[in-house]
């Protein structure tokens, strides 16, 4: 067909750099493993009130000058009330770091000092990671439903795909991984099977219209059907991402990070991994043919 573009041309190359990828970000995860934050490691969260509002960036370089550089900073409330988390049970840490940052001349009092405790964040990374698996067990039922087993191994391989290469940037760079991570971690997963499934209906239909089409020339035409939604899809998210990253602050930055990492390896997996898997399965319009029942003969006299 004219103007299709010639995706699984280069199928083994893209496959070669997926494994490669793939790899580092395994290898990263058993070298360094990932940085966890205190919602799954525990540890100590003071609550402080500012006399006037408060300046989190400023706070944070007070408590990195004081050697706290780890402590997490956020709004709590009122744009005068912050909670600072870090990792220890020091019962005199709230005093410390209220007499650290009182050294710039700010005026404040500690509020609260509560220790989280190792059970409690083991909970918690024990229910995350079992929310994750449900996920992926959700998504590994609707597709039995919804598709034929060869898209639906394609479509699997693929989210896998993109959750080692979000943790294996994460894990490279050691940026913390905390519950909104977590949280982005199951929306990549969303929004990488939306982008899967849109090529797969696609070439399902195509091999109703175009009978005498070869599956690679299939797959080929088919992205080339769907490039334009995808790309306008990847590239608006994309973008609302990089505001995120620019502008939320620390807060949401390892958020942002996993989040357009996520989609970033989404756009690529749903072409280069979740298609070229369709290939080395030989789908044939045979498969989508469901099977015929044989009626039941009444053979009684």
């Amino acid at each position: 067909m004219k103007g299709t573009i010639n995706f699984m041309g280069v199928r083994n190359i893209a496959f070669a750099f997926t494994v490669l990828l793939t790899l580092l970000a395994l290898g990263s995860l058993f070298a360094k493993g990932l940085n966890l934050g205190l919602d799954f490691t525990g540890g100590t969260q003071i609550e402080l009130s500012y006399e006037q509002p408060a300046e989190l960036g400023k706070i944070r370089q007070q408590l990195a000058g004081a050697g706290y550089a780890d402590a997490v900073v956020q709004s709590f409330g009122a744009t005068t009330d912050v909670v600072v988390r870090m990792q220890g049970n020091d019962a005199d840490l709230g005093t410390k770091v209220a007499a650290a940052l009182r050294q710039a001349g700010d005026k404040l009092e500690v509020k609260k000092v509560e220790f989280v405790g190792p059970q409690v964040g083991e909970e918690l990374r024990d229910q995350g990671g079992l929310g994750l698996l449900l996920a992926l067990g959700g998504v590994m039922l609707y597709l039995a439903f919804r598709f034929q087993w060869k898209f639906g191994l394609g479509a699997i391989i693929s989210l896998i795909h993109d959750v080692i290469i979000t943790l294996g940037i994460l894990s490279f760079f050691q940026i913390t991984f905390d519950l909104t991570v977590l949280a982005a971690l199951l929306a990549i997963i969303g929004y990488s099977l939306n982008d899967t499934i849109v090529v797969f209906d696609r070439v399902r239909e195509n091999f109703r219209v175009l009978r005498n089409t070869s599956l690679i020339d299939n797959i080929n035409i088919s992205t080339t059907q769907t490039l334009l939604r995808t790309m306008a899809t990847s590239i608006s998210t994309l973008l609302a991402i990089a505001a995120l990253l620019v502008f939320a602050g620390d807060n949401l930055f390892a958020f942002s990070v996993a989040l357009f990492v996520g989609v970033t390896a989404g756009t690529y997996s749903s072409v280069y991994i979740a298609n070229v898997v369709l290939v080395w399965l030989d789908l044939t319009v045979e498969d989508l043919i469901p099977p015929v029942v044989a009626e039941e003969v009444d053979d009684r006299p």
